[in-house]
């Protein structure tokens, strides 16, 4: 499903960056249901992942590859509600010059990316969109990585 996508580890202006060990809140859900993100909607299934955000926004992960990339903030337990951080891994983040859908690669729904929004891929070469607010607070540059700040729109 991301066979026309670019691949973002070969594009010369792709950003290397790592998400900021910043916890998001994380509830797991207790039956299948619809979030509503702010790139669109997608399904979950009753055990995934529903994260909010630096900025209030929520997206949900499938349960198996939440708990592969993310670790519990303590008192959380693992696969409990509560604070979580992201492992840090390399991403890959290209700034959109025009509209672009992007599927969830494991629901295929489409994440609809805006001029100005960032492209990421992720080290499980996994695809998603992220608005340029949240995108610069809540990444870093990888070390070696000389052009941060990115220039804003």
């Amino acid at each position: 499903m991301t066979g026309d996508l670019p691949d973002l580890a070969a594009d010369p202006r792709a950003l290397r960056v790592i998400k900021k060990p910043t916890p998001v809140q994380v509830e797991f859900a207790a039956a299948d249901g619809v979030c509503e993100t702010l790139e669109g909607a997608v399904r979950f299934r009753a055990g995934d992942a529903i994260l909010t955000g630096v900025q209030g926004e929520r997206w949900p992960v499938r349960r198996d590859l939440f708990m592969a990339s993310y670790q519990p903030v303590s008192p959380t337990l693992a696969g409990e509600n509560g604070s979580y951080r992201k492992m840090p891994t390399l991403t890959y983040a290209l700034r959109l010059d025009r509209p672009r859908d992007v599927p969830v690669s494991w629901q295929h729904d489409p994440l609809h990316g805006r001029p100005g929004d960032w492209l990421l891929r992720y080290a499980d070469g996994s695809y998603s969109v992220i608005k340029d607010s949240i995108f610069r607070e809540s990444y870093a540059p990888t070390s070696g990585e000389t052009r941060w700040p990115p220039p804003k729109n």
